[in-house]
């Protein structure tokens, strides 16, 4: 693992190079509404929709950023990472578009539709088990093996500023907002937020969510340093990773708070905006919106951004379908 002081932090301008970096390889994705959520809540809320982002998440945004900003020479040997999904299906994505190896260490819980993605874009999968150690101690072997580039999930400066491009998109989308607020796992999105609205939009309150029965960043943001679990159990299988130093550096000065919600009110939320809206969100994302239905007094009369990180579901396990 790395120490703060060997990672470098990114800055806004490497947002603005990222964003130029990565617009032939993503969607500039829309920004929806809904009236009925908005009088439900009490708050004007404008979804970012991530999840009809090319490989069906932000995550391609810094993996692209990544990938394409390697050197030849670097880029011969690949790239490698561990991930639960969707960064392994965004770095497969952006890796086949280069025409690169990528190596991916995923849990062997993870979704098969997953699974079935970054298969389907390129990438080599190495199964681990469903913890944070597993998953670091099998990919150490997988790199060592390949020589291949790690590109952390979230815990790379490359990636934070290709997650910016997602905030800066939609402060381009969407005049007066009063705050912004997306789920948290290892803090990739959440970092890139911060690092672009603390530079072009500083008034605008920047709200983390996670789930009740994997809190860990909530813990830390109470504690004032890292507390990390080591293998969560939730429904919202994209949070399941602990804060890394890079990461807990955007939180731990730029986040107004983090809130968190019950597997009930996820899947509820859930529930509601496949219903409501008609579109497709992972768990993970809906836990921003179970959040703001959990806390309207927070939210009441704001502008509120919410980002939907993604829309890979494995449509067999729906969380409402009894098995």
């Amino acid at each position: 693992m790395k120490d703060l002081t060997e990672l470098t932090i990114p800055t806004y301008a490497d947002v603005e190079a990222a964003h130029v970096r990565i617009a032939p390889h993503i969607h500039r994705t829309p920004v929806l509404t809904s009236s009925y959520l908005n009088e439900l809540t009490g708050a004007e809320l404008f979804f970012k929709c991530e999840n009809f982002q090319k490989a069906g998440a932000f995550k391609v945004r810094g993996a692209s950023n990544a990938v394409f900003g390697l050197s030849d020479e670097m880029a011969a040997k690949g790239v490698a990472t561990h991930s639960s999904g969707n960064h392994a299906l965004s770095l497969s994505y952006a890796a086949g578009r280069r025409g690169i190896p990528c190596h991916v260490v995923m849990p062997r819980t993870a979704p098969e539709a997953k699974k079935d993605a970054v298969r389907g874009y390129g990438g080599i999968i190495t199964e681990c088990e469903p913890s944070t150690s597993s998953r670091e101690a099998v990919f150490a072997e997988v790199q060592a093996a390949t020589g291949a580039e790690f590109v952390h999930p979230y815990n790379d400066p490359r990636v934070i500023a290709g997650q910016g491009t997602c905030s800066k998109e939609l402060m381009e989308q969407v005049e007066g907002l009063d705050a912004v607020i997306a789920p948290i796992g290892g803090g990739g999105m959440i970092s890139g937020t911060c690092l672009t609205l603390s530079s072009i939009a500083p008034g605008v309150k920047i709200y983390a969510a996670e789930p009740d029965q994997a809190d860990d960043a909530y813990r830390s943001f109470k504690a004032g340093h890292i507390i990390a679990d080591d293998a969560p159990v939730t429904i919202a299988d994209g949070l399941k990773v602990p804060l890394k130093e890079l990461t807990w550096h955007f939180v731990s000065n730029h986040v107004t708070d983090i809130l968190t919600a019950s597997e009930d009110e996820i899947v509820e939320a859930m529930k509601l905006t496949w219903k409501r809206m008609k579109i497709v969100i992972e768990a993970s994302c809906a836990v921003p919106l179970a959040t703001i239905l959990k806390n309207p007094e927070v939210f009441a009369g704001k502008r509120v951004g919410v980002i939907i990180t993604g829309g890979n579901v494995d449509l067999d396990t729906l969380p409402w379908i009894k098995s």
